[in-house]
């Protein structure tokens, strides 16, 4: 038969515009100013917590529209900005350095749609403003650590050839002065140094018994660049992490960057994970090194081990030469035992891999550490006003290695799921080479100003209402179910982009949306123009119906493809705005595709298949 369409069609129809609808109506409530607190590291938001805050807010007269506890962590809605700001300022000042609290916007939509895991979708920067984050990089502390690294590397080739030093004293400017017992030792350092030719230090002799090292300038130079870019580069990872699109990440002056951030959901978040210098270092534990807590008697430490505490306080002495640093880890998963304990799964890159197999064939049996390591500002300021970043150290797991293992191993002993979450993500995003502060954060309003956005929303409402007075008048009932499926189209693209994560909503994408409107016009058009040809040529109605669709498709479907693969390749290649013109483009296609092909068929199918028609009104 003819023009007739089986039943699981019309629910399939009808269930993706119900998807489609229902998916779109959180775009409709619009957002309420926000207030979340979050804990840092080993730090938990719980009922006690959501009790403080409460108390807070009421001592100062701050009246919320609602405060709950969701997600590990506090979220307070307010009924305009300046409350939300006020409130903010009192929670900052009030609340200890465990928690963070920063500025959000929450949807306000009721929680039935918040059930089943609807959102509205993301705003970009110049639709909606967003976060502006100054980035300040302790570029000073990197190279630090790279004149430890050639110190320790240096070190050990000269004692490897029975050259001993007495001592190494580490000066400000990027140099040490090594001392040896006599000159004739020294000059056998000497000698051997030069051997190597590694021009990336110069000596210069002190004494008889003594000479400083230090690294050259274009060294230094070099290594400043590499700091700042390899920076920016893990801070792009981990606003990706995050699942942020259109965002900004670019350098400023010779240490800083700047971090805009648009449409976020968790400010909090974001703000712990950009700003978290966290990293972990893989060490062997030293035999019989476990020093009681309280313990007032004072070991002599050698040069080769370190003393680091424990979570429970106890000192514990690990070899100073590292096993491997976060630097080797590609992939960190969090996961659950047996028991319901959180634990981290680490898997390393070939490097690493090889590196931990030959450690752990060889000390079978002895105690491996994990070390946290992380740089927190405190608030102290030094003679220019900076912020000084305190080194934080802290044994978060050791275990006794039972076997041979490569690119793949657990860590565990996590004080809570939070904790090791953050881990997780930290370690996946990478490892900065230098730590980093946030100096300045601040909300911006839309970069292309309200007045500029209204404009541009208005002109594409007034595009649609003419392309539906024109589809009205010349096409009469078939211009109508056009109309109708070209709606159809709209609320499935915004359904899919408010279902889709990752994806912002940019004026450019506004622009993508209208376009493949313009385009589900245009094959409706086509559609409707090969049936009045039918028509003309005596076919009947249902026959003109069958051949007009069935000769139409092809040339559809060739139009879209070609859009299709133009608007992949802008999203492959470009960036910014012009990726998010392209996925708008790509969504709206698929969908007008669906729509105006299946979806006016369908219609048509209902209204005029298996009835006997003289006369189409087309």
């Amino acid at each position: 038969m003819l023009n007739h369409y089986p039943l699981w069609k019309y629910i399939m129809l009808i269930l993706a515009l119900c998807i489609g609808i229902l998916y779109s109506l959180p775009n409709l409530y619009g957002e309420d100013p926000a207030v979340q607190i979050s804990g840092t590291r080993g730090s938990e938001v719980n009922e006690s917590t959501l009790i403080q805050v409460k108390n807070i807010l009421n001592q100062h007269n701050i009246t919320s529209k609602s405060i709950v506890l969701e997600n590990s962590s506090i979220l307070a809605l307010f009924s305009n900005f300046d409350m939300q700001l006020y409130a903010s300022e009192i929670l900052s000042n009030t609340l200890n350095k465990n928690y963070i609290v920063a500025l959000n916007l929450a949807p306000a939509m009721p929680s039935w749609l918040k059930l089943i895991g609807a959102k509205p979708m993301k705003l970009g920067l110049d639709l909606r403003g967003g976060v502006h984050f100054l980035i300040e990089v302790d570029i000073n502390t990197a190279l630090i650590k790279l004149q430890e690294d050639i110190l320790y590397t240096l070190c050990r080739d000269l004692s490897s050839n029975n050259i001993f030093y007495e001592k190494i004293n580490q000066k400000d400017n990027y140099s040490s002065e090594i001392f040896f017992r006599n000159t004739a030792i020294r000059d056998q350092a000497i000698s051997r140094i030069e051997s190597s030719k590694n021009w990336n230090f110069i000596i210069k002799s002190l004494d008889d018994q003594s000479f400083c090292i230090a690294l050259t300038d274009d060294y230094l130079r070099a290594a400043r660049e590499n700091t700042l870019k390899k920076n920016i580069s893990i801070l792009r990872n981990r606003i990706n992490h995050l699942g942020i699109t259109e965002s900004l990440v670019q350098r400023q002056g010779t240490d800083r960057i700047i971090v805009e951030l648009p449409g976020i959901q968790d400010m909090a978040q974001a703000k712990d994970i950009l700003g978290a210098t966290a990293t972990l270092e893989f060490r062997l534990v030293h035999d019989n090194s476990l020093l009681k807590k309280n313990n007032d008697h004072k070991n002599h430490i050698p040069n080769n081990l370190d003393e680091k505490m424990t979570r429970n306080g106890d000192s514990i002495m690990l070899h100073k030469k590292l096993i491997m640093t976060g630097d080797h880890i590609v992939n960190a998963t969090c996961i659950f035992d047996e028991f319901n304990q959180p634990q981290v799964n680490i898997s390393l890159d070939n490097i690493g891999g090889n590196i931990m197999s030959k450690i752990t064939k060889d000390n079978i049996g002895k105690l491996m550490a994990t070390l946290f390591v992380e740089y927190q500002n405190h608030g102290m300021k030094d003679t220019n006003g900076r912020s000084i970043l305190t080194k934080y150290e802290e044994i978060i797991n050791i275990a006794t290695i039972q076997s041979q293992f490569s690119d793949k191993f657990r860590i565990i002993g996590f004080s809570n799921p939070s904790e090791a979450r953050q881990l997780s993500i930290l370690m996946r995003a990478g490892t900065l080479m230098a730590p980093i502060q946030i100096i300045e954060e601040c909300i911006i309003g839309p970069t292309l100003g309200l007045q500029n956005i209204t404009q541009g929303v208005r002109a594409c409402g007034f595009g649609l209402i003419v392309s539906i007075i024109f589809m009205i008048i010349w096409y009469h009932k078939f211009g109508l179910i056009a109309i109708t499926a070209l709606l159809s189209n709209l609320i499935m693209i915004i359904g899919t982009m408010s279902i889709l994560p990752g994806i912002t909503l940019t004026m450019p994408g506004i622009a993508g949306i209208v376009l493949t409107l313009a385009i589900a016009v245009d094959a409706n058009v086509l559609i409707n123009e090969r049936i009045k040809e039918e028509l003309r040529h005596g076919r009947t109605v249902q026959q003109a119906i069958h051949e007009g669709y069935r000769g139409a498709l092809s040339s559809i479907v060739d139009a879209n493809i070609t859009t299709l693969i133009t608007a992949i390749i802008l999203y492959t290649v470009g960036a910014g705005s012009i990726k998010g013109f392209a996925i708008t483009t790509i969504i709206g296609v698929v969908t007008s595709m669906f729509t105006a092909i299946t979806g006016t068929r369908a219609i048509v199918n209902l209204l005029y298949g298996g009835k006997y028609i003289k006369k189409l009104s087309i």
